[in-house]
C-alpha cells in the first residue's frame, strides 16, 4: 500500500504538470484595422474603437497576460496567456496602442504585435517608421514581419528578400531583433516554412484555431490564429478564447 502511494505522488509531480502543459490552449488573436468602417475595404477586417476596448477590458477583467513572441517561453508560466497580432501595419492601428496605453496599470501590462509589410512603412495609410519607434520604446509593441511586399509565398520561386530583406529592415528601424513572420494571407506550405525557419523563431498561419502544443516538426512556424471581426461581440469573442 505504501508502495502504491509513492507511485501515485511520483506520477502526480512529473506526469500531469507535462501533460497539463500539453493540453494548454492559448489564443492567438489577429486583427487588421481598429476603426470605424468608412464603406471601403472589407467590413469585417474592422474593429471599431469601442469595440476592441471592451475586448482588452474583458482580457484585463478576466486576469489574462497578454504576451509578445519574445516572451513565447512564458507560455506554462503565466495566467491565462493569450497573444494580441495586427496585420498590415495600418495607421489606424495608432487606435489599438493607444487604447492598450490607456488601460495599463501596475497589474495590467498589455502588450500586442504588429506585423508590418516592410516596404509599405510610411505611406498615407500605413505606420511610419517614426511611428513604429514611438510604439516599441513604449514597451507595449512588438513590431514583427509581414514580408516586404505582401505576396502569396507559395507562389514565389525565391522569398529571401521577403524574408531576409524585410527582417533586416524592420530590425534597422526599431534596433529590436524581429523574431516572427506572419505568412501573408495566411498561405504556406513545407517549403515557405523551411524558409522562414532560415531567419525566424515563428511563422504565423490563419488557420482558425487555439495553439495547443503537440510537438510536431516545424510546429512554431505552423502557429493558428484566430480573427477578430467587425461582427464579432462580446460574448462571441469570450467564447473563441476559451
Amino acid at each position: 500500500m505504501y508502495l502504491f502511494r509513492v507511485v501515485v505522488v511520483i506520477l502526480l509531480i512529473f506526469f500531469l504538470p507535462g501533460h497539463a502543459l500539453a493540453q494548454q490552449k492559448v489564443p492567438i488573436l489577429i486583427y487588421h484595422s481598429i476603426d470605424e468602417y468608412k464603406g471601403q475595404g472589407s467590413k469585417e477586417l474592422f474593429v471599431t474603437p469601442e469595440n476592441f476596448e471592451k475586448q482588452m477590458i474583458f482580457l484585463k477583467n478576466k486576469g489574462y497576460t497578454l504576451l509578445t513572441f519574445e516572451r513565447w517561453d512564458e507560455i506554462g508560466k503565466v495566467n491565462k496567456p493569450i497573444f494580441i497580432t495586427f496585420d498590415d501595419g495600418y495607421k489606424n492601428n495608432q487606435n489599438a496602442f493607444g487604447i492598450l496605453q490607456k488601460l495599463k496599470d501596475d497589474i495590467f501590462k498589455p502588450t500586442a504585435t504588429f506585423f508590418i509589410i516592410s516596404d509599405f512603412i510610411g505611406r498615407s495609410n500605413r505606420l511610419s517608421q517614426s511611428d513604429l519607434k514611438e510604439m516599441v520604446a513604449s514597451g507595449l509593441i512588438s513590431v514583427q514581419s509581414h514580408t516586404a511586399t505582401h505576396p502569396d509565398l507559395t507562389k514565389l520561386e525565391n522569398i529571401q528578400y521577403e524574408l531576409k530583406g524585410s527582417k533586416e529592415k524592420i530590425e534597422k528601424i526599431t534596433r529590436k531583433p524581429v523574431i516572427a513572420l506572419a505568412y501573408p494571407y495566411g498561405n504556406f506550405n513545407e517549403r515557405v516554412a523551411s524558409e522562414t525557419k532560415k531567419y525566424y523563431s515563428f511563422g504565423l498561419t490563419t488557420t482558425p484555431e487555439l495553439y495547443t502544443k503537440k510537438g510536431g516538426k516545424n510546429e512554431l512556424f505552423y502557429l493558428p490564429r484566430i480573427y477578430v471581426k467587425y461582427s464579432t461581440t462580446l460574448e462571441e469573442f469570450a467564447k473563441m478564447i476559451n
